[in-house]
């Protein structure tokens, strides 16, 4: 698994974008802190690169996204499509499509 905790150099472009653009979807007021990790896998059967994207609200509220693809790969379409893994519905392995 060479390469796996090599700390790679952020795309700041890339990430402020997908920010934006996950603001800009689920209506995120100010509050909102929106977190980027971008994870790659070395298991058989999971994409190599996938962005994680965490959503932390003021109420202490916490959802996750997941699109399967490496952060500087990401379009707006795919994040129109993407789903919520809210913290209740990430216990119970569901999802919550809220459209876009």
């Amino acid at each position: 698994m060479e390469g796996m905790f090599q700390k790679k150099i952020s795309n700041k472009s890339a990430t402020q974008n997908l920010k934006n653009l996950i603001i800009e979807k689920f209506k995120l007021n100010e509050d909102a802190t929106v977190s980027i990790a971008e994870l790659s896998c070395h298991e058989p059967n999971c994409p190599p690169k996938e962005t994680i994207i965490t959503i932390r609200k003021a109420d202490g509220s916490t959802s996750n996204l997941r699109i399967h693809k490496a952060l500087d790969q990401i379009q707006r379409e795919d994040v129109k499509t993407c789903l919520l893994y809210t913290s209740d519905a990430a216990d119970e392995e569901d999802s919550v499509d809220l459209g876009g």
